[in-house]
């Protein structure tokens, strides 16, 4: 079968440059389409292409679709790109006659969101599997087999479909990302700010918490998949020209065992990258010894969600330890000389007194690369379902965490344009701090 496989367009809409003119704080997402590529790494057999339409212009997509003429297309999306991509199927329906399939962030969160006549089929969670197996019942003409994990869109009806219960054969380690049908657009994954020419290397599903805002535990029903050790080296080395590795991973040292023995085999093959890793500042504390290790395999910079500075707020976010705990984690951080990205979270009833301490802990701690975002509920998370009765904005576009959903406690315009100045100190900060570091 032809398969086109399509990364929606950066779609976000921003309300501080619509309506104050502030354009410093609007976000994009970039990186490469990496659920795609795993998607179309167990699709052999098939005649597979994927389109990164953040790459592209729009024209690409209409001549892609004329000359492949695909007979299943799939997208993936954000919850900011749920529009569009609705958009895209619908116009493509006008071109030619082919399943429409949707998965991703919030086909998995929101599913209803997309049971729609554009739409024939929403992949919901880790669809690897799940769309392989999709795929083969389709070439065989079988469109009522129910599959796990597979909603198939029944317009103005209830969705009704089976629950994945994910285990290791979900992950399919046999089938490794097809990084080469993006190739073409590899030149664009760069981390323009740090200056880093980056690949991915998926090492793990879901994660170990289930903290209040985020979508990650979704996506396994809550549960932590770790991908073995020999698929990880394999993946690591199909990226032999990258000299960055992003570990994909919502909490990469969320099982030590499995991280160590990673680590010691990098270390034994003598495997020369620089890695990327989202770790816990919690399992900063704990496990500082396995982090000195990593350091030594090469282990160049950790995200950290810090989130907040506050107790509150922090346990409002199911954090699960106390804020005493960030400053800790920032000084071993230091101690092995590590850059360190920090993510902060700003709820719309910050004050300036809140934005000024919060610049204060990020200039004393020395973080290097902090990255601020506006608190937003997004639907299928606890946080959704305990502010859903104050959300003012429902269009989905604007869902990029630079806007507030929900009414702030300063004046909108006070709120934009003092978030906007203490992004615009830290990123001018960062850059300084990342050239003398040589990152």
């Amino acid at each position: 079968m032809n398969i086109l496989l399509v990364n929606p367009p950066n779609s976000g809409k921003s309300i501080p440059e619509e309506a104050y003119g502030v354009t410093s704080i609007k976000q994009i997402f970039k990186g490469e389409p990496f659920s795609l590529e795993v998607i179309a790494g167990a699709l052999s057999g098939h005649d597979v292409m994927i389109l990164d339409m953040k790459c592209e212009q729009e024209d690409a997509l209409w001549d892609t679709v004329t000359d492949f003429r695909p007979q299943v297309i799939g997208f993936t999306a954000v919850t900011c790109e749920a529009n569009t991509v609705l958009r895209y199927a619908r116009e493509i329906r006008g071109q030619i006659d082919c399943l429409m399939v949707v998965g991703g962030n919030h086909a998995t969160c929101d599913p209803s969101y997309f049971n729609r006549s554009e739409i024939d089929y929403i992949v919901i969670g880790v669809g690897k599997k799940s769309f392989s197996e999709l795929i083969g019942h389709l070439q065989k003409g079988d469109r009522k087999s129910a599959i796990p994990g597979i909603a198939k869109t029944s317009t103005g009806s209830s969705l009704s479909y089976l629950s994945r219960d994910y285990g290791p054969d979900d992950l399919m380690d046999h089938c490794p990302p097809r990084y080469d049908l993006v190739e073409r657009y590899r030149e664009h994954y760069v981390l323009e700010k740090l200056g880093m020419k980056i690949g991915f290397v998926i090492t793990a599903h879901g994660c170990t918490h289930v903290c209040s805002f985020c979508t990650i535990p979704g996506t396994t029903r809550e549960r932590y998949l770790v991908h073995s050790t020999d698929s990880v080296i394999r993946d690591i080395t199909l990226l032999d020209t990258i000299p960055f590795i992003r570990m994909v991973d919502a909490n990469t040292f969320g099982n030590p065992a499995a991280s160590e023995n990673l680590c010691r085999k990098i270390k034994e093959l003598g495997i020369r990258k620089r890695f990327i890793a989202d770790v816990r500042a919690d399992t900063i504390v704990r496990h500082y010894d396995l982090l000195k290790e990593w350091k030594e395999a090469g282990l160049h910079a950790v995200v950290v969600g810090f989130e907040d500075i506050q107790d509150r707020r922090i346990e409002g976010y199911n954090k699960k330890y106390k804020a005493r705990v960030i400053p800790r984690s920032i000084e071993l951080l230091h101690e092995l000389n590590m850059l360190i990205v920090g993510d902060f979270i700003v709820p719309p009833d910050y004050t300036e007194d809140d934005f000024a301490e919060l610049e204060s802990f990020i200039a004393a701690n020395g973080i290097q690369v902090p990255v601020l975002s506006v608190l937003t509920p997004i639907p299928g998370t606890p946080l959704y379902e305990a502010m859903k009765d104050r959300i003012v904005i429902r269009d989905l576009d604007y869902y990029t965490f630079t806007n507030a959903v929900v009414p702030t406690t300063l004046p909108e315009k006070v709120f934009y344009e003092t978030f906007s100045g203490l992004v615009n100190r830290l990123q001018g900060r960062a850059a300084t701090t990342t050239t003398k570091d040589g990152a």
